[in-house]
């Protein structure tokens, strides 16, 4: 498969982002593609934190909550999906799938024996991440879920479907632009990390595909994977559950959210935050530390 690899000049001197890289270049069926994950905290924590990302961005998109699981004592494990962040990236398009992305995730976590998992999800980071717990049950625990859903095939909301035609038209998508336009308070240095990983066009095939991707037609790949995910998360999730939903995200917003709070088995109510958007972590101190309070309580 040919992939690209971000050089890393391109991801000196982050702000907030004073954290180490790691690797992985061997997971069963994804020879030759690197992927990368932070992994902070102890390794002997109770608890490990997996935060997943979703489009446009990447790990760097946890910095603020990262410290706050750490602190507490657990371990955050926070991996760029590839065609994202430090993560190789394939140059088709047509190398993005859902189960592409699916799989991989799985050997992931069976690969660092992962255990006692607080699931922490927002957008893709849910649509694929929200699947797995189902095909292993003992590893996850708890569940943070933040503006996210289950695609199972059903007409999006014209919202979902102008932000999907934005995308066609912009194969060179300025996602640092894009960033700080959703999140004003982001300095220019911040919206410059999400534009890191992106040297030129050949590089976003992943950012242009996860909108494609999305589960809009009963027949589309996924779609049962979803299905199953759903009737998991109603019927079988026993662990405990925290959401948080930004209040002005147009696509994922308050109703989807408590959409998905019906699903989810035991779902207390949400915490609103009523001048966020879509990319709730950018509040994520204070979403983090919520979290930890419910799950004390």
């Amino acid at each position: 498969m040919n992939s690209l690899r971000t050089d890393d000049s391109r991801f000196a001197g982050l702000p907030g982002f004073p954290y180490s890289p790691n690797y992985l270049d061997n997971l069963p069926g994804y020879e030759g593609l690197r992927v990368h994950y932070l992994d902070e905290g102890s390794r002997d924590a109770e608890h490990t934190y997996l935060c997943l990302h979703g489009e446009p961005t990447w790990c760097y998109l946890y910095r603020h909550m990262i410290p706050v699981f750490a602190k507490s004592g657990g371990r955050v494990i926070a991996p760029d999906w590839f065609g994202f962040g430090k993560s190789d990236k394939p140059v088709e398009d047509s190398a993005y799938t859902f189960h592409f992305h699916r799989n991989m995730m799985l050997a992931f976590i069976e690969h660092l024996d992962l255990a006692n998992l607080t699931l922490v999800v927002q957008d893709w980071g849910g649509l694929l991440g929200l699947t797995l717990p189902m095909d292993l049950p003992d590893r996850f625990s708890r569940l943070i879920i933040m503006n996210t859903a289950l695609a199972t095939g059903v007409r999006p909301s014209d919202g979902f479907l102008n932000w999907k035609a934005y995308v066609a038209a912009h194969p060179d998508m300025a996602v640092g632009a894009l960033m700080k336009r959703a999140v004003p308070a982001l300095s220019e240095a911040e919206a410059a990390a999400y534009d890191a990983p992106f040297p030129d066009m050949t590089y976003k095939a992943g950012v242009r595909r996860f909108p494609e991707m999305v589960m809009v037609e009963p027949g589309m790949e996924g779609v049962e994977t979803s299905k199953r995910a759903v009737k998991f998360w109603r019927d079988d999730w026993r662990g405990k559950s925290f959401m948080a939903v930004g209040a002005q995200d147009p696509v994922l917003g308050i109703e989807v959210m408590q959409a998905m709070r019906g699903i989810i088995n035991g779902c207390p109510e949400p915490m609103i935050i009523a001048d966020a958007g879509h990319f709730v972590q950018e509040s994520g101190r204070k979403v983090a530390e919520a979290a930890l309070a419910q799950f004390s309580g």
